[in-house]
């Protein structure tokens, strides 16, 4: 029989690589005011496992809820979207 469970996929900035095999990655979103009808920009920063510690600061990179693998870490690296480049 086939799984037929929802696999949630975020995508996000990196701000940390210093732990070994783990990202913390900030996601930003848009939400709607529910009285004043503006947007509001909301942050969420979560871990993630990054099995071949290939990632590095201000990359943009996309993670798949998976099962957990510490206390605060449930999310896995599934791609690179965009490397960060320093301009001299």
């Amino acid at each position: 029989m086939k799984n037929n469970k929802v696999e949630r996929v975020l995508a996000g900035k990196v701000l940390s690589n210093v732990r070994d095999k783990t990202i913390s990655i900030l996601i930003e979103r848009k939400v709607r005011h529910p009285v004043y009808k503006k947007y509001i920009k909301l942050n969420t920063k979560i871990h993630a496992h990054d099995k071949n510690n290939e990632c590095a600061l201000g990359d943009i990179v996309k993670v798949v809820e998976a099962k957990p693998f510490s206390k605060t870490k449930h999310w896995e690296l599934l791609e690179i979207i965009e490397k960060f480049e320093v301009i001299d």
